[in-house]
């Protein structure tokens, strides 16, 4: 049957790198490696002999520094792969979404610029005096420098995460102005939802702090539920974090309240691999939760860390810690030099 028309627009959507100057393009290249890597997620090497079974780990170094040889076109293996299993197309999507997400933070470690003096002298005062001014001031920009490098991670997560899950639930996410949710308290203003699927209007949330975000904004969360139920679809909330607190409790709650789902922790891991179907809970497991849950599994919660070395050329960045290393040669790139809001 071949790839349709509306499957071969997605796969260009997901291999656009849109206006970032520090995207990088989703060449045929790599995307016949994410379809090998498919076709060994999905255990149909036997279908596909001419495809190398040992390319690289997705998430590995070589999956970043190169582009694996796989033989073939990339648009028919893709096609070939879709009659085996018709969910492949998304799974390659949101593959690729990854993919483009951690190439351009590769690139972000490579050409972060170092903050100025005039963006870190001021946060001396709270610490002058307290050592030596020379190691004050390379400990403000070291801290600002990673706090930098923070943020532009939270940046790029925040870009991926509920667009995969969306993905995966075989849903739509929807901006206010296209939104078919609108708000109860005004019916003339739609209002942003993560996912829609069906009659279904999905919240997708990592977790839910009690820290204080601004009261306006914790009311706008608190009616997402009511406009749904009022625009007549069925308030999902999702949450994978389920650690309990006040917000989260009440947030529950509203959702409930308007005849809604609340699905939280293992609860919405297994919500996902109910609707997702078999193709893509295996993605949802081997590229998110897994993932996740490895990282969180690692973290120390003795306020105990292991000791860090890190070292910073115009060459370099080297990082030591836990008896590890690693290393991102640096570059100097006029694309580098926006600054990460605060």
């Amino acid at each position: 049957m071949g790839l349709s028309q509306l499957e071969r627009s997605a796969i260009e959507r997901a291999r656009n790198t849109g206006n970032s100057a520090l995207a990088v393009p989703l060449t045929d290249e790599i995307c016949k490696y994410l379809v090998a890597v498919i076709v060994r997620d999905r255990g149909h090497g036997d279908r596909f002999p001419g495809l190398p079974s040992d390319v690289p780990e997705f998430f590995s170094a070589a999956a970043l520094l190169q582009s694996p040889e796989v033989p073939g076109d990339f648009f028919s293996l893709l096609s070939e792969l879709a009659e085996i299993e018709r969910d492949t197309v998304t799974y390659f999507s949101c593959l690729a979404a990854l993919h483009k997400g951690r190439l351009k933070y590769h690139r972000i470690l490579q050409c972060q610029p170092l903050p100025t003096v005039e963006q870190v002298g001021p946060r001396g005062l709270v610490q002058y005096g307290t050592l030596p001014t020379p190691a004050l001031a390379a400990l403000l920009f070291w801290r600002k420098w990673l706090y930098d490098l923070d943020n532009r991670a939270a940046q790029e997560t925040g870009y991926l995460f509920e667009p995969l899950i969306a993905a995966a639930v075989g849903g739509e996410p929807f901006s206010a102005k296209k939104s078919p949710v609108k708000r109860a308290a005004d019916r003339t203003k739609g209002r942003q939802v993560d996912c829609i699927k069906g009659r279904r209007a999905y919240e997708i949330k990592m977790r839910v702090t009690i820290a204080a975000s601004g009261q306006g904004r914790w009311a706008e969360e608190m009616e997402f539920p009511d406009d749904a139920r009022a625009s007549g679809y069925t308030p999902v909330l999702l949450v994978f974090d389920g650690t309990p607190n006040e917000k989260l409790t009440s947030l529950r709650r509203a959702f409930e309240v308007n005849g809604g789902e609340a699905h939280i922790g293992t609860e919405a891991w297994e919500h996902l691999d109910a609707v997702a179907g078999p193709t893509m809970a295996t993605f949802i497991e081997r590229y998110v939760r897994e993932p996740i849950q490895a990282i969180l599994t690692e973290a120390s919660d003795d306020g105990q860390l292991p000791e860090i070395t890190l070292t910073l050329t115009k060459e370099a960045l080297a990082v030591a810690v836990g008896g590890q290393t690693w290393e991102v040669r640096r570059e100097v790139r006029a694309e580098c030099s926006g600054e990460v809001e605060e």
